[in-house]
């Protein structure tokens, strides 16, 4: 007689069940659904979002940005697609200090309306343009980008492995990919100060600025949730980057992760 692995039939529909689930926040939703929740949130915030981040990072989120773009050295002729690029901050930073042209691509359009009615962005309009789209299915022609980032939007993406595989298959072989992501602290005392400031006081700024407390509180969850800085090294590597390298920043508050597409 054939001895046989199958599982037995209530755990098989155990495990698909686990499967068909997905973090948002601390909470397990459905896969199909995340992406609706994803941008209801986005479209509450939205108005805000700018000056939220501001207050959420207290204005430290700048100099991050800064780090990224000195990763990426924009080069005349260049072109970045910025995915998750919402209002287009790493947009507007990309073109100041040199590069060529910008895609930003977010999949609320909300986000990208606040984009276009920034009035720091109207001088640079006929170098960049903007396009509804989720990261991980790409309306973007193949290697057609000198850079692509994604930040502090990744964590937000259902299927973050899709989503870099993409990234990777819009670049032009030579082309770098940086993402700039909320991380995890190493320092205890600092982590402790961490946690007070998100769980103790975000949701409720979040609440009188932006009048969505809730909103806010899953952005302070999906951080926590968000993967290790040596697994996304691992996953831009298994998308086909090379040269993975990882920058962590205050403390490991935020990281950059950037890699190369060699081929």
């Amino acid at each position: 007689m054939n001895k046989t692995s199958r599982q037995p039939a209530g755990q098989e529909t155990k495990a698909l069940a686990e499967e068909e689930l997905i973090d948002f926040g601390f909470q397990e939703v459905a896969r199909a659904d995340k992406q609706d929740r994803v941008r209801a949130v986005f479209d509450s915030v939205a108005p805000s979002y700018d000056l939220m981040n501001d207050v959420m990072s207290l204005g430290v989120h700048r100099l991050w940005k800064e780090a990224l773009i000195d990763w990426l050295a924009p080069q005349p002729g260049q072109k970045l697609v910025d995915l998750a690029g919402g209002t287009g901050d790493i947009a507007l930073r990309f073109l100041r200090r040199g590069g060529g042209e910008v895609l930003v691509v977010d999949i609320n359009e909300q986000m990208l309306q606040a984009g276009r009615k920034r009035r720091d962005l109207r001088r640079h309009a006929d170098r960049i343009s903007w396009q509804v789209g989720n990261a991980e299915k790409l309306a973007v022609e193949t290697a057609s980008a000198d850079r692509v980032t994604i930040a502090f939007g990744l964590r937000n993406v259902t299927d973050r492995q899709a989503a870099l595989g993409e990234a990777w298959r819009i670049l032009k072989p030579g082309g770098r990919f940086c993402c700039l992501e909320f991380s995890h602290v190493s320092n205890a005392m600092l982590a402790r100060l961490y946690d007070r400031w998100s769980f103790g006081i975000l949701p409720r700024l979040g609440g009188v600025i932006a009048r969505d407390r809730a909103a806010y509180q899953y952005l302070v969850e999906s951080i926590r949730r968000f993967p290790s800085q040596a697994e996304l090294a691992g996953m831009l590597a298994e998308a086909g980057f090379a040269q993975v390298r990882v920058r962590p920043l205050s403390g490991g508050i935020a990281a950059i992760h950037s890699g190369w597409k060699l081929d």
